[in-house]
Order: C-alpha cells, then structure tokens, then sequence
C-alpha cells in the first residue's frame, strides 16, 4: 500500500513556536510564584520547629536610630509594652537627626521585639543580644540627585532657586513599614525554604522566634525627603506594622534578592520603584494576573514588530497608505521618546518606544522613498524617488492631502496657541524642556487626529485590504492591555490618557474593516483600476 505524501509539508512557524514556549515559561513562573504561598510541610517522625508566637506572649516594642548599622549609641525613639503585634497599626515618630545624618550621612531604625519577662532597664546592646530578642534594621537614608527645580521662563528666576545639583544627595524615607510573621506554622528542620534561612533564630531546639523583618515594598521614591538642616534637628517619620503570612513574607524576601541582582546590573531605582508597585500590596490571584497579562504585552510586542517590519519590507508600492500618518507616527514616537527622557520615566516605557521610534523612522524612509548617495569628494546628496509611482498610488495622495488640509485648520492653531499659553503661566527646567513639553501637548492632546487620514484613504477607496492587518490588530490587543497597566506603571498623566485616547480610533477600523470586507478570491483587491470604487465584495446600502 503506498501513501501520497504532499509535495509541500505545512510547518510551524518560528513565531508560533516561540510564542508557545514563551507562554509556557509564563504560566509556569505563575505556578511557581503560587508555591510561595503553600506552607511547607512538616512529615510525621521529622524535625519540626514551631513558632514562638503560638503561644501569644506578651511583647515590648521598641524603636532605636543610630547614625549606623553596628552603632553602640542609639537614641530611643519609641516604646510599646504589650505591644499588639496581631493587628496594623501606624506609629507617628520623631527622629533625632545627627550632625553626621545631615552632612549626606546615613541612619539607621533598629527594631526590637522583647518578650515581658526580660529585664526592659537594660542598654540598646544588651537588649538587642538577648536571647529572646527579635531584630532587624531599617536604612532610613538613600541617595538620590533631587528634582531640578522649575521656573518660568520669561520671567526672573527666582534669586533664592539653586541650580539644580547633579550628585546624589542623602534622602530620608518619611514612611517605612516593618512585619512580624504571624502564622502559627511548623516549618520542617531539614527541608527549611532556603529565603527563611538567615531569618530563623532559635531559642532551645525546637522553637523559632518571631519573624521581624521590613517590607521595601511599601517605601517608594515618593516617600523620600531631602535632609534639611533645622533648629531641633529633627525630622518626623510615620513607621507602620503590619502582620504577614508566611507566604507573603517568602514573597517579599525572593522579591528583594531579585531586585538586588537587578540593581547590581545598572537598573536604576526609579526602575526598581516600578516593580515594587507591582508587587506591593497585591493578592497572590491578582499579581499572577498581573504578570499573565504583561507577558502577554511583551509577546503581543514582539509579534506585532515582527509583523509590521514583514509587512513594510515586501511592501512594493504605497497604494491605500496614508503618508502622513506614516510621517505623523514617525514625529510622534521621536517627541513621545524624547518627553519621556525629559521626563526620566521608567525604563519599563523608554525601551519599548525608543524601539518604536526606530522603526517608524524606517518606515517614514520606506514611505518617502529616500535614498542616500555619496559621491566622492563631497557630502551625501539626499534624493526621492519619484518615477515609479503608478496612478492608484497618485490617486491615494490626492485623498491623503484632502485630509490633511481639514484637519490643518483646526490643529495647527490649537498648538500654537497652547505653546504660547505654556510658556507664559507654566513654570518649566529649560527651553528644551518647553519645547518638548509643547510638542508633545499637542501630540497627546490631537495625536489621534493624525490616524484619520488613513480613516479617511480606507473611506475613498472603500477597502481596508491595503493595511497590514495582522500587525494592527496585535497593537490593538496591546493598547486594550494598556489600559490596565495605565494604573499599574507610574507614567505622566498625558501618557496614561493617550493609552484610552487610541481605542475609539481602533475601533473604528474595525468598522471599516468590516465595512469594507477584503474578497480572499482577488489577487490585488486595490489596483489602478480598482481604486475609488473598492472591493468587489464590499458592502452595500
């Protein structure tokens, strides 16, 4: 019996696989983040320790600052007796802060949980060396370079205003938190999780005590300070207490070794703010959402660029394309980019559009059919290419220019205007800044108005067959997700209403697209011949 093979085997394509993969690598990170919170167990006739806190002691809190780590003298900043360590509370305090803090030095909080029964008259270091004393330390110092300062620009500066200084300078966190782990859990002696390790102290052989550490989590950029010298030398703090779960404070610790390898790398800390953000008071269901969802983002990214660039580099001739969307994207990534620099926004934003950026530039040279000619002996000569353009493609700007030259009535002043207005009551950091700060005004506030020319191309030529469908429907995806991150990622505020701003025009090419359907059976749906009447198979009132 003989089989007929087909002469041509349907592969997958390297897309498909690598999507799957990636995808697989994403489901199987959530299932091992979900671990995190399944409480180890502890095997009959193995080695066991229990909590200290089952018993519900009675403990003392107390708060100590000392301008380091291993500090002998420390100044007591706060007591609780019989401090209620099942319940949140917040404890306004008052720190001392010495002359070494203020000349860019650092401080220290020290955090002592002392069971009743210990003699409380004793020093800072007798008590922190007790043995039934839980610890940790808090750096309640950061460096930072301070946020230069703004002005306006056509009037006097301020003669009290600095310039804005370029090295980092020590900053106080105006908010910390610190947690107790306060489940009643047996953790297994020889299969301990490896992040509670350098966190369990003994006291006799089978009881560990209680679990006090500090949550970076919730200290962000926001909450820092710039140390000012004043006359009591003192600075007021709020230092919260919140009860954790076991899982949650595993979270928390593989979350700091991760962002201290990241930072080890070069990322900055307004970067590892970002991430913080995400992980910051977050249930274990909605965080495997959150990073389901950003991983569909960055696969949708890649495909959609990988689409696009397919899709422009085959492209032979620019019948049905907008030339001045093409040019509009193009201006607008480059502004949107360099804004977003001014701005110093998270890396998280700047790497995707700087990258975004590139790739409509390339395309505005595609679409302009420019090339580069270098002669020798002189400079490079710039030329367009202008003699291999048919009549459907004339035809195509003839619709785009009627477009633009609507929409130059209304746009053109608005931004002008808006500069101007800018520029006389809104303080800025230079005129660079300004420059930019209008330039992306306008592309924030009327940017959507630049993709109407396509709208309005896809209306004339009643087809949508010209457009590079596959592409355009994963960028939708992906503004439809950011949405949701909009209020996860700290970005500007224009930023953060340009991602709704994009829907409706997305939608409405869906419309179009199902206006105007392509028929399959056709060869080139938009050719001379075709244009102005459309698709054979287009709808009909």
């Amino acid at each position: 019996m003989c089989v007929l093979l087909p002469s041509k085997m349907q592969w997958f394509s390297f897309s498909v696989i690598l999507s799957e993969i990636f995808l697989a690598y994403i489901i199987y990170s959530i299932y091992s983040l979900s671990l995190l919170f399944v409480s180890p167990a502890c095997e009959d006739g193995k080695q066991c320790l229990k909590s200290y806190l089952s018993e519900r002691p009675q403990l003392n809190l107390y708060i100590y600052s000392s301008v380091s780590k291993k500090s002998r003298d420390a100044d007591l900043a706060y007591t609780a007796h019989n401090f209620d360590y099942t319940r949140a509370q917040t404890i306004p305090t008052t720190l001392n802060i010495p002359r070494k803090t203020q000349d860019n030095g650092t401080l220290f909080l020290h955090i002592l949980l002392v069971p009743m029964f210990v003699d409380q008259s004793r020093s800072f270091i007798d008590l922190k060396k007790d043995t039934y004393t839980s610890y940790t330390a808090i750096k309640m110092t950061q460096y930072t370079v301070p946020e230069a300062e703004v002005f306006k620009l056509l009037g006097e500066k301020n003669p009290g205003t600095k310039d804005a200084l370029v090295h980092p300078v020590s900053h106080i966190k105006s908010r910390v938190t610190f947690t107790i782990m306060t489940d009643d859990v047996m953790l297994p002696m020889n299969s301990m999780p490896i992040e509670l390790i350098n966190h369990i102290k003994l006291i006799g052989k089978m009881t560990f005590l209680p679990i006090v550490n500090c949550d970076f989590l919730q200290t962000r950029q926001r909450d820092l300070q710039r140390i000012v010298p004043q006359n009591n030398n003192t600075m007021n703090v709020t230092v919260e207490y919140s009860p954790v779960s076991l899982g949650k404070l595993r979270l928390v610790l593989h979350v700091q070794t991760a962002i201290a390898s990241l930072k080890n790398i070069g990322i900055s800390d307004k970067d590892v703010d970002e991430v913080k953000g995400i992980f910051a008071d977050t249930n274990i269901y909605l965080l495997g959402g959150t990073v389901f969802i950003a991983g569909v983002h960055l696969l949708f990214d890649f495909l959609a660029i990988k689409n696009d660039i397919s899709f422009w580099r085959k492209k032979s001739n620019l019948i049905g394309l907008s030339k001045w969307t093409v040019m509009w994207r193009a201006f607008s990534q480059t502004i949107i980019f360099l804004y977003l620099c001014d701005e110093e926004s998270s890396l998280l934003i700047l790497i995707p559009t700087g990258i975004g950026s590139i790739i409509e530039l390339w395309k505005l040279k595609k679409m302009s059919r420019m090339e580069l000619i270098v002669c020798y002996g002189i400079l490079p000569k710039i030329r367009f290419k202008t003699d291999d353009i048919n009549a459907a493609e004339v035809k195509t700007r003839e619709f785009d220019a009627e477009s633009m030259r609507y929409l130059s009535y209304l746009l053109y002043p608005i931004v002008i205007g808006g500069a101007i207005y800018s520029l006389l009551y809104q303080p800025h950091k230079s005129w660079y800044s300004w420059t930019i700060n209008s330039l992306v005004n306008g592309v924030y506030a009327f940017g959507f108005l630049f993709m109407l020319p396509q709208l309005f191309v896809n209306y004339k030529l009643k087809s949508v067959a010209h457009l590079p469908w596959r592409a355009f429907m994963y960028k939708a995806f992906n503004t439809f997700i950011d949405d949701v991150f909009a209020f996860i990622i700290t970005m500007p505020t224009a930023h953060r209403i340009a991602c709704f701003r994009d829907d409706a025009v997305f939608l409405i090419y869906l419309y179009q697209r199902w206006l105007y359907p392509v028929d399959k059976s056709r060869i080139d749906t938009v050719t001379e011949e075709t244009v102005g009447f459309g698709d054979v198979s287009k709808k009909t009132n």
